[in-house]
């Protein structure tokens, strides 16, 4: 079995729908090498996991020690698998991610969401500020053995993703399924038809193609995207307005109550829809607030912190955290 090497630079592969980033991640953190390819997304599973291969061979140096994924999809690090998928990428519901790419390189792999990916290097850095504070040391598993931080992650886009840590440590739940923010039921929601199949969920009304739907729906108008919506409310559009203010109350409602229930002292709201600016965050931010218990009255939604690199510094730092699934036995390293 073949040991974690913490010295040895990694390979960080983000995998989206449209594009995978590629880079080698010394142990400091620095960027030695970087790649980018289109992602084949229709053209199946075993398409995909050839062009990460191939992303990570473009960038792969003689002493590589391991790669890490951060994957659209329900992931199982675990077990290395996609559990549940929309079809953005074409079959990619049941695949063994992992597996599947540790054969094609030869190097251990670990993979988790992507979303989550992210959230780990917020994570990192909030930890790194709790240590300096005296705020705690890391228990002999790891796992944290002081105030660590909770912290909520949201990325709101096409979908609604996201990611939860208590006390410092990511969870991931069964299958690999907690924080994905856009199924919390949604008032705002009910009835209308939700991408896992289920209906009221989150997701159906503020993800950036629920908002423009309900625009459409408000005034008979089509809009092909959600710049467009925004661009009607800057005009004063009044259904543009009221479209992207219920999408925007509605995660700050649901962002809100899982603060409460968590306990929360971070919570980070980033991702394509917060970007039309003001008019959606401040509605957030208000609908936030006003579901806060006493005790987080001061909380507020805040940007993410990190820069462009995040999602290939979160992939690179799973082989760090997660199981690594081994290409010689197809076992998992811990």
């Amino acid at each position: 079995m073949t040991a974690r090497r913490p010295d040895a630079a990694v390979i960080g592969l983000d995998l989206g729908g449209t594009k995978i980033a590629a880079a080698l991640v010394a142990a400091d953190g620095t960027v030695l090498a970087r790649h980018s390819l289109p992602t084949p997304a229709t053209e199946g599973a075993e398409a995909v996991l050839d062009a990460l291969a191939e992303a990570a061979r473009a960038v792969r140096a003689p002493d590589t020690g391991a790669i890490g994924v951060a994957a659209a999809g329900v992931i199982d690090p675990a077990t290395g698998t996609v559990t549940s998928a929309t079809d953005t990428i074409r079959g990619w519901a049941g695949t063994a991610l992992a597996a599947g790419l540790a054969a094609r390189t030869g190097l251990p792999v670990a993979c988790d969401n992507d979303v989550r990916a992210a959230a780990a290097t917020e994570l990192a850095a909030l930890r790194e500020g709790a240590a300096g504070r005296g705020g705690g040391t890391a228990g002999g598993d790891g796992g944290p053995a002081g105030p660590w931080p909770t912290l909520i992650y949201a990325a709101v886009g096409t979908g609604v993703g996201g990611a939860v840590a208590a006390e410092g440590r990511m969870l991931h739940g069964a299958a690999g399924i907690a924080g994905h923010l856009g199924h919390l039921p949604s008032p705002e929601a009910e009835g209308l038809p939700c991408t896992c199949g289920a209906t009221g969920h989150l997701e159906a009304i503020a993800a950036g193609p629920g908002i423009t739907a309900h625009y459409t729906r408000m005034s008979g108008v089509p809009a092909d995207r959600l710049e467009s919506v925004a661009a009607r409310a800057a005009r004063d559009d009044p259904h543009a307005t009221a479209a992207i203010v219920l999408g925007a109350e509605a995660a700050g409602r649901a962002l809100g109550g899982l603060a409460n229930a968590l306990g929360a002292d971070h919570v980070v709201v980033g991702g394509g829809v917060p970007r039309i600016g003001a008019l959606y965050t401040d509605a957030l931010n208000a609908a936030f607030a006003a579901e806060l218990m006493p005790p987080l009255r001061d909380l507020r939604p805040v940007p993410p912190g990190a820069g462009s690199d995040a999602a290939v510094h979160g992939a690179a730092a799973l082989t760090r955290t997660l199981p690594l699934h081994s290409p010689r036995t197809t076992g998992v390293l811990r």
